[in-house]
């Protein structure tokens, strides 16, 4: 069935081309039109045909597309392989034999999906940092890597701490792939001693609070910050470790430290503040999430909290369950992060923390450096790695030891989770090839930055698809 639809503006002497709705079986719909010459962009069409047309508006941006042989994963296994039509950001179970009509098809054999990954820890340097990472930069990266949600540090320059960079930043990546959700800075420029407006904060949209990748090692602030956030059901992530008994550290304290001769920064840094954070939520209440443990004593004491009931949740870093402190042998600077990778022990002990469901999460840490900022001696470099784009690929290494489901789990329902986020559909879908070798390179790298020790090496597995609402990109 054909439909003409025709409307003329409020200058009756201009007519309106006609639109053509192409009207296909099981409410596919294919739109083709003509621009107005009266309009200037597809946006102020989209706002007159909402309004005149409103019966048909949902299916201005609808897309469905077919994929053939896809093998989704969720936190339970992986499904065999079978074809699905993903319509209005669902994903829907067909047999594409019986659809009659034509439909753009995607061969997804050998492939993966899952619900789209949502990575609670990345960083950017916009605004006034943009020689590390942009807004746009850090979206490109995020989608390509399969992100379709990503939370925001505050640790730019400005610090992200009032409406107005919440306003800025919110503009600026209004129009990415990835949504981006503003962890705002609890004190004033993540400093840990002077409040933020978190109310005035809050009233634009922020629910997620922090200094980013500052510790909140003032009690008293914990304390009053926790309790504010109760009154819109925020939420506050900390990266908890004690700065006095990490100074000047470079790397774990151990035997690795001693034999290489440089400071250690010690386990009972990241312990001491994390049992003295539980205290604090056990007694104010409220919601607490600490980022990117690393200590066996941390996972123990994270797991004694949730068993009491305390609303306490926690992530890891990726690469954290790839390297230890043996990798730094090398003394390559790109290894320097924070907190620093430990010993093979600790390393058994996140891994398992994520089996029992202690770890709720894990995360990419993304936090991209300058070029002169890392490639100088080893105690004067910064802290930090990129770790997007090498996300997928620190999967595959860990698929054999923690699964397939359960690494999805960690990137879709369990930051979900975290975030408090009751719509599944909403969390678009990513298809990935596991197997695809490929070589990070000047080329292929989409970040502004290039601290990673896997520069201009090969790695294997490739995201190919993303969808997110009603956007689609082919990788």
């Amino acid at each position: 069935m054909t439909i003409e639809a025709r409307y003329k503006t409020q200058d009756s002497s201009q007519s309106i081309k006609s639109l053509v709705y192409l009207f296909k079986k099981n409410k596919l719909f294919s739109i083709s039109y003509t621009r107005f010459p009266n309009i200037n962009n597809s946006l102020n069409f989209n706002f007159i045909f909402r309004e005149y047309y409103c019966s048909f508006a949902q299916t201005i941006f609808f897309m469905a597309i077919l994929l053939k042989s896809l093998q989704l994963i969720d936190s339970e296994k992986i499904h065999p392989a079978q074809d699905y039509l993903i319509k209005d950001g669902e994903v829907i179970s067909v047999d594409y034999r019986k659809i009659d009509f034509e439909i753009e098809s995607i061969d997804c054999k050998g492939l993966f999906g899952s619900k789209g990954w949502i990575d609670l820890r990345c960083m950017m340097g916009e605004p006034g940092l943009e020689y590390k990472e942009t807004i746009e930069s850090l979206g490109e990266v995020l989608a390509s890597s399969g992100f379709t949600k990503a939370v925001i540090m505050p640790n730019t320059l400005p610090t992200l701490q009032s409406k107005n960079e919440i306003r800025y930043v919110k503009a600026k990546s209004s129009t990415l792939f990835t949504e981006l959700i503003i962890q705002a800075a609890a004190t004033r420029d993540s400093k840990g001693e002077d409040f933020t407006e978190i109310l005035d904060i809050n009233n634009e949209g922020v629910f997620v609070f922090g200094d980013g990748v500052s510790p909140l090692s003032n009690p008293d602030r914990l304390m009053k910050i926790l309790h504010y956030l109760q009154k819109f059901d925020g939420v506050l992530f900390d990266h908890s470790y004690d700065p006095l008994l990490a100074m000047f550290g470079q790397m774990h304290e151990g035997y690795v430290s001693t034999r290489v001769g440089m400071k250690g920064i010690p386990n009972i840094s990241e312990d001491i503040a994390i049992q003295r954070n539980i205290e604090i939520l056990r007694y104010t209440g409220g919601k607490l999430h600490i980022q990117t443990i690393s200590s066996s004593k941390s996972v123990e004491l994270i797991r004694i909290a949730k068993k009491e009931g305390l609303n306490i949740t926690a992530d890891v870093s990726i690469y954290q369950l790839i390297f230890s402190d043996s990798d730094l042998d090398s003394f390559d600077s790109n290894l320097k992060v924070m907190p620093p990778f430990r010993s093979t022990a600790d390393r058994k002990a996140l891994v398992d923390g994520l089996i029992d469901g202690t770890i709720d999460a894990i995360v990419s840490n993304h936090q991209p450096q300058d070029f002169d900022s890392k490639h100088m001696e080893f105690d004067l470099a910064s802290f930090g790695m990129i770790g997007l784009q090498t996300f997928l690929p620190a999967m595959v290494k860990l698929a054999d030891e923690l699964t397939w489901p359960l690494l999805i789990k960690k990137i879709t329902q369990g930051p979900a989770f975290v975030l408090k986020l009751k719509n599944s559909k909403g969390m678009g879908l990513t298809i990935f090839d596991p197997k695809e070798k490929w070589v990070f390179d000047q080329q292929s790298n989409l970040s502004l930055s290039r601290n990673t020790p896997w520069f201009g090496k090969e790695l294997m597995g490739k995201v190919k698809y993303s969808f997110n609402g009603s956007q689609f990109k082919r990788f």
